[in-house]
C-alpha cells in the first residue's frame, strides 16, 4: 500500500515538472511571438522574376532597373507607387542589360551605373528623370569597371566604392551631380569586398559585410562624405550580455525611422535572419526573420513611413515577391 502511493506521489510529481516545463516553453513562444517587427506580403511584381536588380526611390514612388532572370540580363525599368501598392513599366534602360549594378537617387533624379553583363565589367553610368521619363548617359564612372559594389548618395553628391573588377576592391569614388564628374573619394580603411551592404540615415553612409578572398568581413564604418568613422565590429562577443554575429554577404540594407536594417543574403547558406542597427548607441538587435522564401541578391525600396525588399533568388529560383516590413507591428497581427 505504502509502495502504491509512493509511486502515485511520484507521478504527481512528475507530472507537475511536465506541466512546469510546458509552461515555460509556451511562455518563451509567446515571447518569440510577441517580437516587435511584421513583415506583410504586398502586390506582386507585374515584370519577371529577378535578382541582382538596381533599386532607388523618389518620393513616393520606388524604381527597379536591370537585373537577371535566369535566361537574361535585363534593361527594364520599373515604378511601384508605394501609395496604392501597383506598378507601372516605364522607358526602357537604354544601356546594355546587366546585374549586379549600383543605384541611388539625388533632387528628384536615379542614377544607375557599373555591373556585368555576362561578358564585360561595366562602367557606364546614367541618369534618369521620373518626370519626362528619359534616361541619359553621363560621364562613366572613373574607377574600374565592376560589379558587385555599393552605391549611396550624400547630399548631392553620389558615391560607387568597393566591388570586384577581376578581384575585390576598396576604392570609393564621388560623382558630382552640377559638373557631371567624378573624383576619388576619401581613403576608405576597411577591408576590400564585394556584395557588402549599405543604408543611410541622416546623410551618414553605414558600410558593411560582403566578402573577400571567401571570407565574411567583420568591420563596420559610417561615412558622412569627409570622414570615415569605425564602428562596432559585426562579430561584438566580448560582452556575454549583448554578445552578436552578423556574417553575411548578399544582403539587402535599408532605412527607416531613423534605424538600419539588414535582411536575407547567404550567411553560410541563404538565410532570412534580419538584424537592426541603431545609429545612436552603435549597438544592434535581431528582429523577425523575413517572412518570405530565404534567399539572396534581393532589393529595397525605403520611404517616410515604410520599406519593401523584393526580388531576388535562392540557387536558380528568381522571386517577383514584394514583402513589406512594419517595425511598430507584432509579427502576428492581423494585415
Amino acid at each position: 500500500m505504502r509502495k502504491t502511493n509512493l509511486i502515485k506521489r511520484s507521478s504527481v510529481l512528475f507530472m507537475t515538472a511536465l506541466m512546469s516545463l510546458i509552461t515555460v516553453s509556451c511562455s518563451d513562444n509567446d515571447e518569440d511571438d510577441d517580437e516587435l517587427g511584421n513583415w506583410v506580403e504586398s502586390s506582386t511584381f507585374d515584370g519577371n522574376s529577378r535578382a541582382n536588380s538596381v533599386s532607388f526611390t523618389i518620393g513616393t514612388k520606388g524604381y527597379l532597373v536591370t537585373g537577371y532572370d535566369g535566361d537574361g540580363y535585363l534593361a527594364d525599368t520599373w515604378e511601384y507607387n508605394s501609395d496604392d501598392d501597383y506598378w507601372v513599366q516605364k522607358a526602357v534602360f537604354p544601356g546594355v542589360g546587366r546585374s549586379g549594378a549600383v543605384g541611388f537617387s539625388i533632387n528628384g533624379k536615379g542614377y544607375v551605373g557599373t555591373g556585368y553583363d555576362g561578358s564585360n565589367r561595366l562602367k557606364d553610368f546614367w541618369e534618369y528623370d521620373p518626370t519626362t521619363d528619359i534616361w541619359t548617359q553621363k560621364a562613366d564612372f572613373a574607377g574600374t569597371g565592376r560589379y558587385g559594389a555599393i552605391g549611396f548618395a550624400i547630399g548631392n553628391d553620389g558615391y560607387i566604392g568597393t566591388g570586384y573588377d577581376g578581384s575585390e576592391q576598396k576604392d570609393f569614388w564621388k560623382y558630382n551631380v552640377a559638373n557631371d564628374s567624378w573624383e576619388q573619394s576619401v581613403g576608405f580603411g576597411g577591408e576590400k569586398r564585394q556584395n557588402a551592404s549599405v543604408f543611410t540615415i541622416d546623410n551618414v553612409a553605414y558600410i558593411g559585410l560582403g566578402i573577400h578572398n571567401g571570407a565574411y568581413e567583420e568591420d563596420f564604418y559610417s561615412f558622412n562624405g569627409s570622414t570615415w568613422t569605425r564602428l562596432s565590429d559585426l562579430d561584438d562577443d566580448e560582452d556575454d550580455d549583448d554578445d552578436f554575429q552578423i556574417l553575411l554577404s548578399s544582403g539587402v540594407a535599408f532605412s527607416l525611422n531613423g534605424m538600419g536594417y539588414v535582411t536575407t543574403g547567404i550567411s553560410g547558406a541563404i538565410t532570412t535572419a534580419s538584424w537592426s542597427y541603431t545609429p545612436a548607441t552603435d549597438t544592434w538587435l535581431e528582429v523577425p526573420d523575413f517572412e518570405g522564401t530565404a534567399r539572396q541578391n534581393a532589393s529595397a525600396f525605403s520611404f517616410t513611413d515604410k520599406a519593401f525588399v523584393l526580388m531576388g533568388r535562392s540557387g536558380s529560383y528568381y522571386f517577383d515577391d514584394v514583402w513589406e516590413f512594419r517595425p511598430n507591428e507584432y509579427e502576428n497581427d492581423d494585415d
